[in-house]
């Protein structure tokens, strides 16, 4: 399994792709595109809807837009990307609601010389977020879940990340340590909190059991579509990992109101498959290990413009003062048993 959180050579822009490449890439594919092309939101990589002149033909569809998505040079490698492929293939397959890419002469990761990007291609299907779920909601991404996690275990994904200490903990814990954005002052006690927190949830990681996950199924990646219900979309964070991550990032808030979301959510998936009730563990471990990581993909990308806008205070020492409390606060749950569950 890979353990280089960012990708095996530097990852660079993506100032080569413009309208007309992109554009350039869907008519290689014998799509016809009238020209409107709207960016989609999306800071690791660069997704369009492509709108086309006239129906394209593809496996029984007639589509009239196509979603294109390029994936940032140098963060994925080819075999990471065609099993996040295979994983969306063997949900398909098996009549789970993904958005599989479409396959061109049997591929579907696909390779522009002009940019140098990799992409792939998806059909077009709209839908919407909710931002609260009722509980036959609930149980119903539980039972959707459960079986995503049934198709996870049968199939190994040797070219993904894992979820472990090593490469969401220490790995981008040296990140941050050595990246020019944190301010000087904050890195002693950067250090001290992080390390004291990765030292006290390394014994909530033995005996963990990983396989393919979504890895990042919050509900901002579940799409309601009407008379189909929710669709799980955005495998790009797919990791090998326990199959608790997918809950908690579903219910992340603790307290009897998402105590009761959790009961829902377990009765729909145990229909399909039995939960591991002791993974509930290591929710409280795996939000620490968020937290960095998602510290640290900041720090990676902050040359990016695009990261410059979105995250404007993140050079600040306000960010990495409060950063710095949230890891203090997250040992002192751990340590006092103010766990998830």
């Amino acid at each position: 399994m890979a353990s280089n959180m960012w990708g095996n050579t530097e990852t660079k822009f993506f100032y080569e792709l413009s309208p007309d490449s992109i554009l350039d890439c869907v008519q290689k594919l014998g799509a016809s595109p009238s020209g409107r092309c709207l960016q989609l939101n999306s800071l690791e990589n660069r997704v369009y809807e492509i709108e086309l002149d006239t129906a394209f033909s593809h496996n029984d569809m007639e589509l009239e837009h196509l979603v294109v998505k390029f994936y940032r040079p140098g963060r994925w490698s080819k075999e990471q990307i065609e099993e996040e492929h295979q994983f969306l293939f063997d949900l398909e397959v098996n009549d789970i609601p993904v958005i599989a890419p479409l396959r061109f002469d049997g591929t579907s990761l696909l390779f522009d010389e002009k940019t140098n990007l990799f992409f792939c291609v998806y059909p077009r299907k709209r839908g919407r977020t909710l931002g609260e779920l009722s509980k036959d909601s609930l149980a119903q991404i539980g039972r959707t879940l459960a079986r995503i996690h049934l198709i996870g275990q049968t199939r190994k994904a040797k070219h993904r990340l894992k979820l472990d200490l090593a490469t969401y903990g220490h790995s981008n814990l040296q990140t941050l340590l050595s990246t020019p954005h944190v301010p000087k002052e904050f890195l002693p006690s950067l250090e001290s909190s992080a390390n004291s927190l990765l030292k006290t949830i390394t014994p909530l990681f033995e005996n963990v059991q990983f396989q393919r996950i979504h890895g990042d199924c919050h509900l901002g990646n579940l799409i309601w579509r009407e008379n189909e219900g929710f669709t799980f979309v955005d495998f790009d964070d797919m990791v090998m990992g326990p199959c608790v991550q997918d809950m908690w990032l579903l219910i992340p808030a603790d307290g009897e109101e998402a105590s009761e979301k959790r009961s829902h959510f377990l009765e729909g998936y145990e229909m399909f498959k039995e939960f591991n009730y002791g993974e509930l563990r290591l929710v409280e471990a795996l939000r620490s290990l968020r937290y960095i990581h998602y510290a640290a993909w900041i720090a990676k990308r902050y040359d990016d413009p695009a990261f410059q806008y979105a995250f404007p205070h993140y050079k600040g020492p306000e960010y990495w003062s409060v950063f710095i409390q949230d890891l203090r606060t997250q040992e002192y749950k751990i340590q006092e048993g103010t766990m998830y569950y």
